[in-house]
């Protein structure tokens, strides 16, 4: 009889957490043996192993990914298992635990230390899916991992100095701009969110045997140009192009969006619909609206700009791409007018760093003094006398467009817009909706977000509904996983239908799009407004952040119908489904 320990991580994914437990215990009495299982999720830790639990026992299980507490457990025997896998067949991961270890010994020698950083750039889904598949992905090669989050919460599990410098290799997997600066000559190979999710293993493979050193590690101050000069063209060389540094600058400023649009709703709802004039001045509901109006969202175009221009220039972009977009703000050049400052800040700022020769004594003035300033400088006068009145507009143009769509080009843009968003779930056409109708909600144009949020909750939403209604085209795997995707999708978690859609592409994705699509053009075709770009159906309930709310829930309904009942004729039945 063996003696195994196991340790679940699970997120937000505390309910199938307890049923691994349960799986695994019942199937270490099966075959004889006994587990202590410790379950870790977002409700906290439960069963804690005890301190000299590891004395004595033949081997730990470590399911899911995040902090595993996995310095306890040196010189057991360890296997990774993902948490599916343990849901599917407990029995055969426990064997596999059990099993004699081969090659034990090379195995061993072979191990290296990897950390890592998963961004994306709403910072929800994409973020924490790819840290799971690199986590379970390097366990499974046998090499020790740790991965760093910068979701929209922040950095979580990040990681320290000493981590950094015994670490093997950096991979990044990331679709936003990340600061390499702690990384100075370490190996470093960067990919998208996407290869983590869809192959984490070939990317960890490709990541030890790819990995290129990332500057210059500057021992004494004579090295510092060198150094710097060395890091700049190494970060040049590993732009991704100009839709990185757009999703950049979207992923900073959508803070500034949600709490802006939430501040106003409140305000509304406290202080009605003139809260905002001068009569109301020293009222709760008016403050709220100066908050939100002219704090968070004055500083959306700045904020859009700015970070565009950072994942272009780094650091030195900032201060230019937030003088661009305060002036493309006041130009009434809008979304539009920031975007093009910040990528004209950026590479201005870029083309000056590259160029400008200092003595080595001088070096530092130019991250401080000299770029910021001739890169505002730049900025400033181009679009004052060159882009910012043409930007603004055509920004006006397309503005009063929208704002007078009826009938059938409402539909039409509904649709599209619809059809985008479920597209592929969080990747580049999704985001590119989604940017689309963000960034018009500064020039009070609020239909475009209305259609994306709610076609947005569509996929995961019809999924979750036709594993209830159709079970026997979803395997047990899948119709568990339609609980998460239900609740993911309320929230406006797209990526919730992710896992569905990878088995079986050709036959889900056309039912999303059109369950999405058919609720967009709804959304659109009644005219209802959305000013909060987030929070799914938990801001529906808050006052003035939707019009035509009944109209809105009646979308949302018969595009989540439509995609369960297009399942159901698209899917084949899956003959292995036990109906419960």
């Amino acid at each position: 009889m063996a003696n195994m320990l196991a340790v679940i991580a699970a997120g937000d994914l505390s309910t199938q957490a307890v049923l691994a437990a349960e799986a695994l215990r019942k199937a270490a009495t099966a075959l004889g043996h006994t587990i202590q299982v410790e379950v870790r999720s977002s409700l906290g830790v439960r069963n804690t192993l005890p301190a000299g639990a590891a004395q004595g026992a033949q081997g730990v299980i470590l399911v899911g990914s995040g902090d595993l507490g996995e310095e306890r457990f040196a010189g057991l025997k360890r296997n990774a298992a993902a948490l599916d896998a343990v849901l599917r067949d407990a029995r055969a991961v426990l064997e596999q635990a059990l099993a004699p270890a081969q090659a034990q010994a090379p195995a061993q020698t072979a191990t290296k230390k990897i950390v890592a950083i998963t961004s994306c750039p709403t910072g929800i889904a994409h973020t924490f899916m790819a840290a799971e598949g690199i986590q379970q992905a390097a366990q499974a090669l046998g090499h020790a991992v740790r991965v760093e989050t910068q979701g929209s919460v922040g950095a979580r599990d990040t990681l320290t100095e000493q981590e950094i410098r015994e670490a093997d290799v950096v991979l990044i997997a990331a679709d936003t701009q990340v600061d390499l600066a702690r990384f100075a000559g370490k190996r470093v190979f960067k990919s998208g969110t996407k290869p983590a999710i869809n192959d984490g293993r070939a990317l960890v493979e490709r990541a030890l045997a790819e990995a290129q050193p990332h500057g210059t590690v500057p021992a004494l101050a004579d090295g510092v140009a060198a150094g710097k000069a060395a890091k700049a063209e190494h970060v040049a060389a590993q732009r991704s192009g100009p839709y990185k540094h757009l999703m950049t600058g979207v992923s900073f400023m959508l803070p500034f969006v949600v709490t802006g649009g939430l501040l106003i709703a409140i305000a509304f709802a406290l202080g009605g619909i003139y809260v905002f004039e001068d009569s109301q001045q020293g009222t709760l509901g008016n403050a709220l609206f100066q908050i939100g109006a002219k704090g968070a969202f004055a500083l959306m175009v700045p904020a859009l700009a700015g970070y565009i221009a950072f994942s272009i220039a780094d650091r030195p972009g900032i201060t230019p791409g937030m003088v661009g977009g305060i002036l493309a703000a006041n130009l009434g050049a809008g979304f539009l007018g920031g975007i093009v400052a910040g990528f004209i800040a950026g590479y201005a700022t870029s083309f000056l760093n590259r160029n400008i020769r200092l003595h080595k004594n001088l070096e530092g003035l130019k991250p401080v003094l000299i770029l910021p300033l001739f890169g505002s400088l730049v900025t400033g006068l181009a679009m004052i006398y060159v882009v910012g009145a043409p930007v603004a507009e055509a920004l006006a143009t397309l503005s009063a467009w929208l704002k007078g769509m009826q009938g059938s080009s409402a539909i039409l843009l509904g649709l599209l817009i619809g059809a985008m968003m479920a597209f592929d779930m969080g990747g580049p056409v999704n985001k590119a909706a989604y940017a689309f109708s963000t960034g018009l909600i500064a020039s009070q144009v609020y239909t475009p977000m209305a259609a994306a949020m709610a076609a947005g909750m569509v996929p995961p939403l019809g999924l979750a509904l036709a594993t209830k209604l159709f079970a026997d085209r979803f395997t047990r795997e899948e119709r568990e996983a339609g609980n998460a995707a239900g609740i993911l999708g309320i929230a406006f978690i797209t990526e919730g239908a992710i896992p569905f859609a990878a088995r079986d592409p050709l036959r889900v994705i056309p039912a999303l799009v059109l369950g999405a699509a058919l609720t967009g053009a709804i959304s659109m075709g009644i005219g209802a407004e959305l000013k909060v770009p987030h929070g799914g159906i938990f801001v529906l309930p808050i006052p003035n952040a939707v019009t035509h709310l009944a109209g809105y829930v009646v979308a949302l309904v018969a595009g989540t119908v439509t995609t369960a009942v297009a399942l159901r004729f698209l899917k084949r039945p899956v003959s292995s489904v036990v109906t419960a």
